[in-house]
């Protein structure tokens, strides 16, 4: 069977000139198949007559939406519309149906106005402004979230059948002893470099024995709970916001109220404990190694045996030091497990919206470790702690 072949009637737009008023003529096929040539004539035509020409379209064939655009072109809207008006006229029923469509259409369509442009210093100061509030609702909403962990803790309290003890052991696994050995690598090697960087600046002043006493400094007040709390902000943060959303995009956390079960219960409270317990452990982890790796390095570098460090340690450092940096450790647990739950609680049910939380988590749970710990260095400072 042959396939049906189409037949198309070449298009064409004439102005007859010779008589008075002016005769524009249309023939042919004003379809999508004619489309260039006729956008070509018609180019050529604009300008060429006024609106007291006469339109003929006597000859004109089949008629489409691309057609109907060119004579808009060509003729204008409103000549457009007399023409789909006029019953009198050759074209048949559906062709005047069409041009009031368009006619229609363009007498509907506004071209949009167009805004002024800002200036840089104004686009700025609107992005910083909206930088500030969406601040201040997050500052809001953590508030409002540590209000409500709280309040849930006091309640259960005194009900000891409500513990979850089993998901606090299991969370404490998860945050706790399996992050011990990259806490004690890297708290190692951050004590191995500290004393490296001590023996070779005190070197010259001729106190390199004073490394002992930096490298116990610096681990028991600042680094060993800043390094930890870190590396929970970026591990376990984005752990808890990843599970929460998880459920959350799984409408797992609408099953949990539809039973009548607290979300904050049942999915916060056992995290916040279970990161209570495991972040001080692991600051005082911390603490070890990198006190171990700075011993090393002084006996590899300064001649300081492990007795020689140990007595020095003993005779320089006082106890308070360690519970100086021990006691900021619950405070970072805390605030890490409430931001990586409360992110959870703000996915809206997609895969994206998780990894954006996921790692608004870990910068907000970074950004609170850090200013906190400058808070607390500036409070013991002023207290001679």
């Amino acid at each position: 069977m042959e396939p049906m072949t189409t037949t198309v009637t070449p298009a064409s737009a004439t102005l007859d000139t010779t008589r008075s008023p002016a005769c524009l003529r249309i023939a042919g096929d004003w379809t999508l198949a004619n489309y260039t040539p006729l956008k070509r004539s018609t180019e050529a035509l604009h300008g060429q007559y006024d609106a007291s020409a006469q339109v003929d379209l006597a000859q004109l064939g089949k008629l489409d939406t691309a057609g109907a655009s060119l004579l808009v072109e060509l003729l204008g809207a409103e000549r457009l519309g007399q023409l789909a008006d006029d019953h009198a006229s050759p074209l048949s029923a559906a062709d005047r149906a069409l041009l009031h469509t368009v006619y229609c259409s363009l007498q509907d369509y506004c071209l949009p106005e167009r805004q002024p442009e800002t200036s840089v210093l104004t686009q700025l100061l609107c992005r910083i402004g909206r930088a500030v509030d969406v601040l201040w609702q997050d500052t809001r909403q953590l508030l409002g979230f540590i209000g409500l962990i709280i309040a849930t803790l006091a309640r259960r309290l005194l009900q000891p059948r409500r513990w979850r003890m089993t998901a606090v052991v299991a969370h404490i696994e998860q945050t706790g002893l399996d992050a011990a050995p990259i806490v004690a690598l890297l708290t190692f090697l951050v004590g191995a470099v500290v004393a490296f960087l001590g023996a070779t600046v005190l070197a010259s002043f001729g106190a390199s024995i004073f490394t002992v006493d930096l490298v116990a400094f610096s681990f028991l007040r600042e680094f060993g709970v800043l390094l930890t709390a870190i590396l929970m902000a970026g591990r376990t943060a984005s752990a808890f916001t990843a599970q929460i959303g998880s459920m959350k995009a799984n409408e797992e956390i609408d099953a949990i109220r539809t039973l009548g079960l607290d979300p904050v219960e049942l999915l916060v409270v056992p995290r916040v404990l279970s990161l209570l317990i495991a972040l001080p452990l692991l600051t005082f982890v911390a603490m070890l190694c990198g006190i171990i790796g700075g011993a090393v390095v002084c006996a590899v570098s300064l001649d300081i045996s492990p007795a020689m460090f140990l007595s020095l340690l003993e005779s320089d450092i006082g106890v308070q030091h360690f519970l100086v940096g021990l006691a900021k450790a619950p405070f970072f647990a805390f605030l890490i497990a409430a931001i990586g739950c409360l992110e959870g609680f703000k996915v809206t049910g997609s895969a994206e919206s998780v990894g954006a939380h996921t790692t608004s988590a870990v910068v907000q749970s970074i950004f609170v470790v850090i200013v906190l710990d400058a808070v607390f260095a500036l409070f013991f400072m002023e207290m001679s702690w």
